[in-house]
């Protein structure tokens, strides 16, 4: 399976974060689908032209988060944990500072209200 991600070297934001992001959208866009296995450390670096560490990195950070699990024999597979509750404490403590800026920029509710609507509708299966 090829997994298409963009990462943006210019970015402020770290390039395992980048590819961590890449891949939940995947998942989310059903490009990647459960029990998919992603590329190995070495392959998935050596196509993006970024250390090993990094994708390491990266893949660690999808299997805290409950996205992979990580098998000796398969490498890193998707395998979505269907922890909701989680998800949901999750999704506050990252909206919170995202909404927080909004805010400060004057962002009314009805536009976040229809910014969140066409981002979600963009990920529905």
């Amino acid at each position: 399976m090829s997994v298409l991600v963009e990462i943006d070297f210019n970015s402020d934001e770290a390039l395992y974060i980048q590819l961590r992001n890449q891949i939940i959208i995947g998942i989310a866009t059903d490009r990647i689908r459960e029990g998919d296995t992603l590329p190995s450390v070495r392959q998935l670096a050596e196509h993006i032209g970024i250390n090993m560490h990094t994708v390491n990195k990266a893949y660690s950070v999808l299997r805290q988060e409950g996205f992979v699990r990580l098998d000796r024999r398969r490498g890193a597979v998707i395998a979505l944990e269907n922890d909701k509750l989680r998800a949901l404490r999750e999704m506050r403590q990252d909206l919170s500072v995202i909404l927080a800026r909004g805010v400060c920029r004057r962002v009314s509710r009805a536009e976040v209200h229809e910014l969140v609507d066409s981002i979600y509708d963009a990920f529905s299966r």
